[in-house]
Parts: C-alpha cells; structure tokens; sequence
C-alpha cells in the first residue's frame, strides 16, 4: 500500500521531470550546433557572440509583456503549443541560406524559449505540494546538470557520425517529444482563458506592471532576497563570459586543457545536485539559497585567484558543486512565496530586469577587458559575487524571517 501511495504521489512529478529532462538535452545540443552551422557559415567567431546577444535581446523583449499571457492561459496547454512552436521552427533552421534569417528565427524561438520557463515554474507550483517542492527542485537540478554533461557529449558523437544539421534535427524531436509527455500531465486549469481582448493587451501589461510593482513594494523582504539571488546570477554570467579568455591567456591553458576544466565543473555540478537530492530534506531552505550562494561565490573567488590548472580546478568543481544547492533554495523559495496567480508576471518581469543587467554587466565586463588585465575583471567579479552573497546570507538567516523559508508561508497564502 505505501509503495501504490508513493507511485500515486511521484506519477506525474516523474513525467514532468522526464520531459523537463529530454528539453534539457536537447537545448544543449541545438546551441552548440548552432554555434557551429554560425561559424561554418561566417567564420567569423564575432558572428558566433552575436548569438548570444540576439537570445538576450529576445529575452528582454519577451519578458515586457509575457507575464499578462501566462498568467492569464491555462499553463499545461500553453507549454505543449510553445514547445511545438519550437519543434516546427527548429525543423527549418537547418535549411536556413543565411545568417541573418538564422538570426530572426533565433529570435523568434528565443520568444517561446523565454515564455517556458516561467509558464512551466508556475505549473510545477500548482502540480506539486509543497512539501514534495525541495524534493522535486533537487531531482530537477540533478536533471540539468545531467543536461549539461550529456548534451555537449550527445552533440560530440553526433558531430562525428554526421553533421550539426543532424543534431538540430535531434533537438526538434527531443521537444515534440516533451510536449508528448506534457500532453499526458493533468489540465489544472480546465476553465482558464485569456481575459479581454487584443485591443485591451496593451492595457493590461500596465496594469499587470503595476501590480507586480505594487506587490513588490508590499513584500519588500520577499523581493529583496530575489534580487540579491538574480544579482548572483547576473555577475556569474558577466564573469562567465570572460572564463575561456581567462583560462587560454591568462592560466596560459591549452584548448585541450581548457575542455578538461570545463568537464571538471559539469563534474561538479553533477556531484553536487546527486548529494543534494540525499541531503535536501534535511537541510532549511534558506541554508539553501544562502549557503549555496557563499560557496559558490567561494569557488569563483579560488578560480579568479588561480595560477595552475589545479587550483583552477577546484574553484571551477566547488563553484558548480555548490549551484546546485542554491538554485534548489531559489526555486522552492519563490514557488512557496510568490502566489501562483501572479507567478507569471513576477518571473517574466524580473526576468526582464535580469537579462538587461546580463548585457549590461557582459557588456561592460568584455569592454573593460580589452582595457585593464582580464584577471582584474574576473577578480573583481568573484569578490563582487562573494559580497552580494554575504548579503543574502544575512538577510537569509535572519530568525524573524523564518516563515518565508517554511513549506507554505502566511504571506503567499493571503492574497
């Protein structure tokens, strides 16, 4: 009877987790392909980092106004339709003639990417009881960094026996087939529709940027402990961007040597995210996203520091190690405190807070690059991120702060 009950509790948990995992694959795949169909076409390695502008732009765009539609959509459908969305677009990147229409299409598929994430976190909010939430955040780290080793080694043995055609093809079944599994998750909202009209969406998102700025005013604690985490992740993407330039030219690392270290962080975060789905449900939430934050910030300070690929070494494996912990806090943290009927638009609109400070941040850290020593830039990020994380700590472990850290708190159950 306990194991009927456990299968009845974790079915749906585990189709959403397969599919979230599938998705994952997958994405990493289509972007290393995509990198290469860029440079096979341009050869030119600045043609490649537009890229990554193009994904930001869009994300900066989407986040404006996405929040009203997916608050507002039945969530489970409105997945299936952005992964199919993806599926059909994808299918034609391939047969693309130029850059710039890659270009566009990145842009568009960007739109749908940037829709997901927020749509399904609000989903898995609804889906999954509180109580399973640490539990289900630490199998969905242990996913993604599964993603992240087996995607670029995925996209290495298709790269050997055919073309990155072949592995954007891949990517374009991988999400068809996530939106299969989708299909067969519970319609948690059978009455959910759009409200309004076309002619009143403008509107809407004004409203909509109103109440998230009103409820953020209201939860003033709540949304400082979100910045602080979304600074976190702004200032390691910043001095991220500047990791292959560190590791080449100032480690004076071989490209080979700097593959190693890459796989020496994958290692870290799968290690990581394998212990913290042992160890989650005895470890507070807000030890969590603080600890984990220190940490992380410790192994970006060690790698900043290092002179040999050793040193090196460990700062990249404890960095990564230490990720999966804090995103599992972030994640439970927000979904136990942020009401599920205004998920939608607080994710989508401090999203687009956050992707504007990664270019920003990435822009000034890349410029500052080309004028003072990239060691300096990277020290200073690390020792940035080691004081942001202070910071949240602090705020993190205040005890008149507790309840924000419980399975449900009084303030996300009141409105």
């Amino acid at each position: 009877m306990r194991l009927k009950g456990l299968v009845q509790t974790w079915r749906y948990p585990v189709i959403l987790l397969f599919s979230i995992g599938i998705s994952g694959v997958g994405n990493w795949v289509y972007f290393i392909a995509l990198n290469l169909i860029v440079l096979n076409m341009t050869g030119s390695a600045l043609a490649v980092s537009v890229l990554y502008i193009v994904r930001a732009l869009s994300t900066v765009f989407t986040t404006i106004w996405s929040g009203t539609l997916i608050d507002r959509l039945n969530k489970k459908y409105l997945m299936i339709i952005l992964n199919v969305f993806q599926t059909v677009l994808i299918t034609i990147l391939p047969f693309a003639s130029s850059f710039v229409f890659i270009y566009c299409m990145v842009f568009i598929i960007t739109i749908a990417s940037s829709m997901y994430h927020p749509t399904s976190m609000t989903y898995i909010t609804k889906l999954i009881p509180s109580k399973q939430r640490k539990r289900f955040n630490s199998l969905r780290s242990l996913l993604d960094s599964g993603a992240f080793l087996t995607g670029p080694a995925i996209a290495g043995m298709l790269f050997t026996v055919g073309t990155p055609n072949m592995a954007i093809f891949i990517n374009a079944i991988a999400l068809f087939l996530s939106a299969l599994f989708t299909l067969a998750m519970p319609n948690l909202e059978k009455s959910r529709q759009l409200e309004g009209t076309i002619n009143k969406k403008m509107s809407l998102v004004k409203a909509d940027w109103s109440i998230v700025i009103s409820f953020s005013l209201q939860n003033v604690y709540l949304m400082i402990v979100y910045f602080l985490f979304s600074v976190m992740i702004v200032i390691m993407t910043a001095t991220d961007s500047l990791e292959a330039a560190f590791a080449t030219q100032v480690l004076s690392l071989s490209e080979g040597e700097y593959g190693v270290l890459v796989s020496i962080a994958g290692a870290g975060v799968f290690v990581g995210s394998f212990i913290n789905t042992i160890v989650v449900e005895k470890i507070p939430t807000s030890w969590l996203i603080s600890v984990g934050s220190i940490i992380t910030a410790i192994g970006y300070v060690v790698f900043s520091m290092s002179v040999t690929f050793l040193i090196a070494s460990v700062g990249c494996f404890v960095l990564s190690f230490a990720t999966a912990f804090a995103n599992t806090g972030f994640y439970t943290f927000y979904q136990n405190n942020i009401p599920v009927d205004m998920m939608g638009r607080v994710g989508s609109i401090y999203g687009f807070a956050e992707a504007f400070l990664i270019i920003l941040a990435t822009a000034i850290f890349g410029v500052a690059a080309e004028l003072i020593p990239i060691r300096c830039i990277v020290v200073f990020g690390a020792t940035l991120m080691l004081f942001v994380a202070i910071t949240l700590f602090i705020c993190a472990i205040r005890s008149s702060k507790a309840g924000y850290y419980q399975n449900v708190t009084a303030k996300a159950e009141e409105i």
